[in-house]
């Protein structure tokens, strides 16, 4: 049923995908400006609040993350509300046993792994109702900076294609307008849940060949399967901050994993995924 909804982060990827699907759902949405709003005040009367705010780049987080979503629990306790968090895969670490799910153990060790292992523990402890729905790297249908659009496929119209790790390892992949309908989904379910859900988004399971050959499709031209150069990167380390947390996180364009749907399957099994090629084609749009 319907509710009133609160998104923090409407402007980034998920949060301004969260807004349109819970706005088409018939919610009452609520869009929080850090700059005028007081935090306290309006999560009052919202029956969820969509943590989709991002502290900016990688480079702010250890600063940052913690306090940023500590204000959230701290403004939300009491209050009886929901919030759904967009989680990633970064808690898992290269140790994990292939096939991510709810209950895969999170044992990354690097910075940003833990920092996100924290923050979910925080939100665990908070005695708050939360869902997190756990997602891989995203496809867009605008120009987010996201990893297809603004590095692997921006020049795939031209038939150019440069993915980031070896091309056939399996790699998890989530179209914001499907998360998005899924998080609404899983809000309208949230008097069934348990207080702590943690569901995976299985989207698309791709190796780096399969991602280009589908990107063919839907552009309807040859793209070749290609590799993304990373040396040249290296020399900007220490003069471009963000990069230390792209090499840090590195890993998993090697790492084969995928997330598992049976979760999502059990809870919403109405939910169908877009096809691979639309989703693909919609967020190449603004390139052709």
């Amino acid at each position: 049923m319907p509710g009133k909804v609160l998104i923090l982060g409407s402007h980034g990827r998920f949060g301004h995908h969260a807004a349109q699907a819970f706005g088409t759902a018939g919610w009452q949405v609520t869009t929080f400006d850090r700059r005028h709003d007081d935090l306290a005040t309006a999560v009052q009367g919202r029956d969820v609040i969509v943590m989709a705010a991002n502290p900016g780049g990688y480079q702010h987080w250890a600063r940052d993350l913690l306090p940023v979503h500590r204000a959230v629990i701290a403004a939300a306790r009491g209050s009886g509300t929901t919030i759904l968090l967009p989680g990633n895969v970064y808690v898992f670490g290269p140790e994990a046993p292939f096939g991510w799910d709810a209950d895969t153990p999170h044992l990354a060790t690097n910075p940003l792994g833990r920092l996100r292992q924290q923050m979910e523990d925080d939100y665990r402890a908070s005695g708050l109702q939360v869902i997190v729905l756990r997602c891989g790297d995203f496809l867009d249908t605008r120009p987010s900076g996201n990893w297809f659009d603004a590095h692997i496929a921006k020049g795939a119209h031209r038939g150019r294609f440069a993915y980031p790790g070896p091309l056939d390892r399996p790699h998890a992949w989530a179209y914001l307008p499907d998360a998005a309908q899924a998080a609404v989904a899983l809000a309208e379910q949230r008097g069934r849940l348990e207080q702590w859900e943690d569901v995976p988004f299985p989207g698309y399971t791709l190796t780096g060949a399969e991602l280009a050959a589908a990107t063919g499709r839907a552009l309807g031209r040859d793209v070749p399967a290609g590799r993304m150069a990373w040396w040249p990167l290296a020399p900007l380390r220490p003069v471009v901050p963000a990069l230390r947390g792209i090499f840090e996180m590195r890993y998993l364009w090697s790492l084969p994993h995928r997330l598992e749907g049976a979760k999502l399957q059990r809870l919403l099994p109405e939910v169908a995924d877009t096809p691979v090629e639309t989703a693909i084609a919609a967020g190449l749009a603004h390139h052709g």
